[in-house]
């Protein structure tokens, strides 16, 4: 099965049918014009600007909404002579170009500061100082002649980010924007999920950075997306005949800060800088400028529910945060930036749905005013994997009911508590869960099968498993898991895998979850982070060491999906305390002896958003 629109009728008019009756009417230039704009403390960005072109006799409207790009990771490449026709120039926002200027949009794209052709130097991972970039650019376009006031912006995982943080600027100019697979919160959704650092993440994504940003073309040809040999370095602007000005940026660049080092610095959410105090982890996160989002502007997340160990979360934050009345949820079957279609039961590995339709629809709706029929559609949509097909809820979550599976005796998975038993477990710090998983994408590693290597993975995990249900049954948002445990050392981290095992005995990862335990405390939510699953601060004052040989018990979401359980299948619990591959030690070279109680009043469970049958 496919990802397609066209599966389930979730849509009153899908975004296919929708796109049908849409079609490009003008022309596209034969390339941008570019320029700098000097930011106020004398910084120069440079911006690429596409406006829609007459074609025949079809004359774009004098006045146009623009759609803004911001990216680090170059908004064009300049090409070597004699490239391939077919290369393309700007592989981050070439098909935003292609797509939306046709349809009567200006598009701008513009290289952050610190990266691509504009000067500066990055000093954080979405520095505030880029923050404030984003409104001047704002300033700018509504000044040009051809804009009609109205800004929407768009863009997948850091691009994303900047949609946020260019509409908590308050710019009234912003009207509509949609992060695409970003994060809410840059520390639990993305480098720290359950508080543990994701220990490879950072050094890939430096090394990326910096065969970006220094011009280093020998390192970029490692990295699937940059591969082209035909990409020579960031595109000068159209004064910069020579390129001088361009070498001159990508010098400056060289004092960009290193992700490995940055990163560590925030061991704990609310940790800050040893040189600011005022800088922390919430610092390049958007809920930190969550009250800057104005109540008008219309905001649509999207996410897929392999995308990393938290855009997901990211995406529902959002939607659940903003008190914004135009907002919309879209959660497909996709990784990171919805490269794969990730459900088992696939017809092919590329993602079909119409993505890019989905989103005109909603710029024709908030920035041109178009009738477009999305305010009668419903503002989520989510796809259920094995059951294939698109569904439509009025909010979030979409399922209310909860069924409760006890941990038992003999690594059973039942419905009732039975009596009180303790299983042990041993920690082997060498396990991990290898290299087609939901972790590789964010690392830009070309991934295309997910866990097609994961039958067989539990063998050394603690499983708990149920009896086969009888009838297929779906279950649709955050398993939250609920365990007693004691440890002989002061830490420990869980990672809990929930699985679907066949009638035939194929064992299929479905999600996960973690969690650190000193950070096992769980808190209200604050207003500009809002969740429907326990919420753990991850704070400094709220960590609590492990009493060696004392019960405490750790309550935590798994990742959420959406899920079709086959008749005939049985569900597993299958828990271990290490994922060598993605994760550091917890603790250093002390591995734990775990023991989970269950039964009795140290009942340990797992709930399920579950549906009835499919």
């Amino acid at each position: 099965m496919s990802d397609s629109d066209r599966s389930g009728a979730a849509w009153i008019v899908s975004p296919s049918e929708y796109i049908e009756r849409r079609s490009a009417t003008f022309g596209l230039p034969e390339k941008p014009s570019s320029q700098y704009l000097t930011m106020r403390d004398g910084c120069r960005l440079a911006i690429d600007l596409y406006l829609p072109q007459r074609r025949e006799d079809e004359r774009p409207p004098e006045h146009l909404p623009t759609i803004v790009v911001l990216t680090p990771y170059y908004r064009r490449f300049k090409l070597t002579p004699g490239a391939a026709t077919a290369t393309e120039p700007s592989p981050n926002a070439g098909r935003y170009r292609d797509f939306f200027v046709p349809r009567g949009y200006a598009l701008v794209v513009v290289d952050v500061r610190g990266t691509g052709a504009s000067f500066g130097s990055r000093d954080s991972f979405r520095s505030p100082a880029e923050r404030q970039d984003y409104h001047e650019i704002a300033d700018w376009i509504v000044a040009q002649p051809w804009s009609n006031g109205a800004i929407g912006a768009t863009g997948v995982s850091y691009v994303g980010a900047a949609c946020d943080f260019l509409a908590s600027t308050g710019h009234p100019a912003v009207k509509a924007i949609a992060p695409l697979f970003a994060v809410w919160d840059t520390y639990s959704n993305h480098y720290y999920p359950g508080g543990m650092l994701l220990t490879r993440l950072a050094t890939s994504y430096d090394a990326l950075m910096i065969a970006l940003d220094h011009d280093r073309r020998d390192l970029l040809s490692g990295f699937a997306y940059f591969s082209n040999p035909d990409l020579a370095g960031p595109q000068p602007i159209d004064a910069d005949e020579d390129g001088a000005l361009c070498r001159e940026a990508v010098r400056e660049h060289l004092a960009n800060f290193h992700m490995p080092d940055f990163i560590a610095e925030f061991r704990c959410k609310d940790d800050t800088l040893p040189y600011d105090k005022e800088f922390s982890s919430a610092s390049f996160s958007p809920y930190r400028y969550a009250e800057g989002v104005r109540p008008e502007v219309a905001v649509y997340s999207v996410s897929g529910w392999m995308d990393g160990a938290g855009f997901t979360n990211g995406a529902i934050a959002r939607f659940l945060t903003l008190p914004n009345a135009k907002r919309h949820l879209l959660i497909g079957p996709w990784d990171h930036g919805a490269r794969t279609n990730v459900s088992p039961d696939r017809a092919g590995v590329d993602a079909q749905f119409p993505l890019l339709a989905e989103l005109l629809r909603f710029f024709d709706h908030y920035l041109m005013g178009r009738d477009t029929g999305l305010a009668s559609e419903a503002p989520v949509h989510y796809f259920t994997m094995r059951g294939e097909a698109w569904r439509a809820a009025p909010s979030w979550p979409p399922v209310a009911a909860q069924r409760r599976l006890f941990l038992g005796a003999g690594g059973t998975l039942g419905e009732a508590a039975g009596s009180p038993g303790v299983d042990s477990h041993k920690v082997d710090f060498s396990r991990g869960t290898g290299s087609r998983t939901r972790y590789e994408r964010l690392a830009a590693i070309e991934v295309r099968d997910y866990y097609s290597d994961w039958h067989g993975r539990d063998d050394a995990m603690l499983c708990y498993t149920s009896t086969p249900i009888e009838a297929s049954a779906t279950f649709t948002g955050h398993p939250v898991i609920s365990l007693f445990v004691t440890s002989d050392q002061p830490d420990a981290a869980l990672h809990i895998y929930l699985e679907e095992v066949e009638a035939d005995g194929t064992c299929r990862y479905v999600t996960e979850g973690m969690l650190r335990a000193l950070h096992r405390k769980s808190v209200p939510c604050p207003a500009n982070h809002r969740t429907t699953w326990p919420y753990h601060s991850c704070a400094r004052q709220d960590i609590a060491p492990l009493v060696p040989g004392q019960i405490a018990m750790l309550r935590f979401a798994l990742l959420p999906t959406s899920w079709t359980f086959r008749s005939g299948s049985r569900l597993r619990i299958a828990i271990a305390g290490a994922d060598a591959d993605h994760y550091g030690q917890v603790p250093h070279g002390r591995p734990p002896h775990l023991r989970f109680h269950h039964g009795g009043d140290t009942a340990s469970l797992i709930e399920l958003p579950w549906e009835s049958a499919a």
